[in-house]
């Protein structure tokens, strides 16, 4: 792990976190991330993913595994029955110094608690209140299907992203990823972090709202423009682009690579380099439009040179000259220098372990507050004490709470 006295640039910011899940913690993982003190309020028995696994060999506590461990770093965690006055009380007491709180439950559930952003704006006029749901909330924008659960595989079938995935036109696929739940949260994450600069400078926060398939379908914006523009209705292209040639997987003797050398810089490079360099003035292939409508000629060339060839053979006959790369399992991640060097796979204790363990670093690169994992998950309530202290209630007052089931 890296040096944890090093502040990021969301220092001071705190965050007050009622998601579970994968969607809601993952954003709020990356505002952790990045420095930001986040409060994940916890039910008693804890977010569900701490009993998902998957568990090391090794744990001897089972407190949480991986899926958890993965996406809860950086946060402290504070357990509270929200079905009880007292507890839902103590959150409103935490949201008063907060600059904003995250949730993603279904539409309604924080306003029959008395936890709605109406409620809490009232109390901070400051707050952003931001929430992730399937099909966003009423107040942004009241879907017919408002009231609907949703997961990853629900957003990813109705928001488009299934509909242009697969090995053929006929077979849409889900990606391999929750990117039905990561895409909205770090969309959000994003829109929580905009509606904070605009709070900090007129002292007034705002509702954050993400639904699922809308973020979906702002990631596959290109069908859009297809559908707009083109009158196409796009489908399923297997392992190439739709648009561009060449520009997708192709076989290795060992495997799979991938080239984009669509592109005029590229292609007579890429001509030469699979000895066809007669290509390049080939009248089939000389625009990008031309190399599209001959891309079987094209792609049944590229194969035929690479299926001879290794991975790391064609990494080292490619690389540099062409954008290029092998088809990494995590095995090969983890051998790679490249995410080493980027500190993409940092070491971490866990409880119940006496060795660390790795999980996927920060991505968000910056050279005054670097983001990073500065310390593992959290157990479950493991600063219940330490927050509720900060508002206000002594030694005594947590006893009882806990002694009435109220919080861990």
């Amino acid at each position: 792990m890296t040096d944890p006295s090093v502040l990021g640039a969301l220092d001071g910011v705190r965050i007050v976190d009622l998601t579970q899940m994968l969607a809601g913690p993952y954003c709020t993982m990356l505002l952790a991330d990045q420095g930001a003190e986040v409060i994940k309020v916890e039910p008693l028995d804890g977010d569900h993913t701490r009993i998902i696994g998957p568990y090391h060999v090794d744990d001897r506590l089972k407190a949480f595994g991986g899926y958890f461990a993965s996406v809860n770093r950086n946060k402290k965690s504070i357990a509270i029955d929200l079905k009880t006055e007292a507890g839902r009380d103590l959150v409103l007491k935490l949201c008063d110094n907060a600059d904003a709180v995250v949730e993603n439950y279904r539409g309604g559930v924080m306003d029959r608690l008395g936890l709605s952003y109406e409620t809490l704006h009232a109390r901070n006029p400051k707050l952003v209140y931001a929430t992730i749901r399937g099909f966003g909330d009423v107040r942004t924008g009241k879907s017919p299907y408002s009231d609907f659960p949703a997961y990853d595989v629900i957003s990813q079938a109705m928001g488009g992203i299934m509909a242009i995935t697969g090995p053929d036109k006929d077979t849409p696929m889900k990606v391999g990823p929750g990117v039905g739940d990561i895409v909205p949260a770090i969309t959000c994450a994003f829109g929580i972090v905009s509606a904070i600069l605009r709070a900090y400078k007129t002292g007034r926060g705002q509702f954050v709202d993400v639904g699922m398939v809308d973020a979906i379908l702002a990631v596959c914006e290109r069908i859009m423009h297809q559908h707009s523009y083109a009158q196409t209705l796009p489908h399923p292209e297997g392992n190439h682009h739709p648009l561009l040639c060449p520009f997708g997987m192709f076989p290795a003797k060992d495997g799979f690579v991938t080239i984009a050398a669509h592109a005029d810089a590229h292609f007579p490079i890429l001509c030469r380099l699979i000895d066809r360099a007669e290509f390049a003035t080939d009248p089939r292939f000389i625009t990008v439009q031309d190399r599209r409508a001959n891309q079987d000629v094209l792609i049944a060339t590229v194969s035929d040179f690479t299926r001879q060839r290794t991975k790391q053979e064609l990494l080292k006959h490619f690389g540099g000259k062409v954008p290029f790369s092998p088809v990494y399992n995590v095995r090969d991640i983890v051998a790679d220098p490249h995410f080493k060097a980027r500190d993409m796979l940092p070491w971490v204790p866990h409880p119940g372990l006496d060795h660390e363990v790795q999980i996927a670093g920060v991505a968000v690169k910056m050279t005054e507050t670097p983001g990073k994992v500065r310390h593992r998950a959290p157990l479950l309530g493991e600063h219940t004490d330490e927050y509720l202290k900060t508002i206000g209630l002594g030694t005594g007052d947590i006893a009882r709470l806990r002694a009435d089931k109220i919080v861990a």
